[in-house]
């Protein structure tokens, strides 16, 4: 009989091509298939909840895969973590229903992105944070997280790759948090298009350098054809914290 397992995943994504499997590079998708073959002797295609880029990074990625092999959520865990390289970690196994879904029955994510304002190079941050070197105006971005906030028709804030079927979500909170030099943009929402909070991020960033302002970005949700295209923030300052399910998921 099988059953369906949930992992949640951490990693640095400095080293990989992204989540999903590519022929351009390792990913993290192929990471956790092969760590899981070596340990089940099963050719398992694992589900995430989503895809993140090149760069990106997680502490809590959801995926989930069906097995056939009787073993102790321990040994999912502890096991996977010896196959897996070191910037690849399993944080939770569970057992899960059979009608659960890594990507369809996830509700929200949670996605944290860091800035290090500092005019001089940090090599410790370099790959976790986007260094900006000019003053922020924090005051003016909060004002324009408050245009944010809510539904919206981000069409305006997606790539030209994004094959979402609808461009409507919500955000329900983004805010800013200062820690000394660092300064973290959170942002949760039911759901995000491609680069879309990278391109969120790189917007609040050109209104903190008074680049651009707060009325401009109202208008890139109101009438995007007619606003300025949004700066997408380079990818190593992004990390997806967590993934929400409507409820438990054992």
């Amino acid at each position: 009989m099988q059953e369906k397992i949930k992992l949640t995943l951490a990693y640095d994504g400095s080293a990989y091509v992204g989540w999903q499997l590519q022929r351009n590079g390792i990913s993290i998708q192929h990471c956790v298939e092969q760590a899981l073959l070596r340990l089940s002797t099963e050719q398992i295609r694992v589900h995430s909840s989503g895809r993140t880029d090149a760069g990106v990074h997680a502490r809590g990625m959801v995926c989930h895969f069906v097995t056939g092999r009787k073993l102790p959520l321990s040994a999912w865990r502890e096991g996977l973590n010896q196959l897996l390289p070191e910037d690849i970690a399993v944080r939770a196994a569970e057992r899960v229903a059979e009608d659960f879904h890594a990507r369809y029955s996830a509700i929200g994510k949670y996605y944290r992105y860091t800035l290090l304002r500092d005019p001089l190079p940090s090599p410790l941050d370099r790959l976790t944070s986007w260094r900006i070197k000019a003053h922020l105006d924090l005051e003016l971005m909060r004002q324009a997280c408050n245009e944010i906030k809510g539904v919206h028709d981000f069409c305006g804030f997606r790539s030209s790759g994004c094959t979402a079927r609808t461009t409507e979500k919500e955000i329900f909170d983004i805010c800013l948090r200062e820690s000394g030099p660092l300064l973290y943009v959170d942002i949760k929402g039911s759901g995000f298009l491609r680069h879309m909070v990278r391109m969120i991020v790189g917007t609040l960033v050109d209104v903190g350098r008074s680049r651009r302002s707060v009325a401009t970005v109202k208008s890139m949700l109101e009438d995007p054809d007619h606003a300025p295209a949004a700066i997408t923030a380079p990818p190593q300052g992004l990390c997806l914290m967590q993934v929400y399910y409507a409820q438990p998921t054992g």
